[in-house]
């Protein structure tokens, strides 16, 4: 049986606790470790590689399906690569989620501002006055069957 990390010097390498570890292997990120005869686990030196990746795709906003898809797409998975699973089409994709929600962001922190700057005190009192910068209609029409307004 060839040598290999065990769990406490795989976590200490890798910056993450024991759990962790035990929580990738239960949903498949981590392979499974062979046992020493004493029933330890014992990592190969490769599983330091995979957890900083894993961490590193979280970081970048991967969730830890996303990060499941992106590690089966490597030599490290077991499924056959397509071009839609790799880093290049994930990663445009997850790219594009970041600046929709940075548009997102721009409009809500532009908004603030402008409340600041009208100096609105009391949402009530803003939400009566026309040139009031929140913005109090979403757009949808909310009359009910009987075309009154819901609130």
């Amino acid at each position: 049986m060839t040598p290999g990390l065990r769990t406490g010097e795989l976590a200490a390498a890798a910056g993450v606790n024991a759990q962790t570890l035990r929580y990738y292997e239960r949903r498949g990120l981590l392979a499974e470790p062979d046992r020493s005869l004493g029933g330890h686990r014992l990592y190969p030196e490769q599983a330091v590689t995979v957890l900083r990746v894993i961490k590193a795709a979280q970081r970048l906003g991967f969730t830890l399906d996303e990060v499941a898809e992106l590690l089966a797409a490597t030599q490290l998975g077991t499924r056959r690569r397509r071009a839609d699973t790799g880093l290049q089409a994930r990663a445009a994709q997850k790219l594009a989620e970041v600046d929709a929600k940075l548009a997102e962001l721009t409009a809500v922190r532009d908004t603030l501002r402008a409340a600041l700057a009208a100096g609105c005190d009391d949402l009530v009192a803003c939400s009566e006055i026309p040139t009031c910068p929140v913005p109090f209609d979403d757009g949808m029409d909310h009359r009910g069957i009987d075309g009154a307004v819901a609130l």
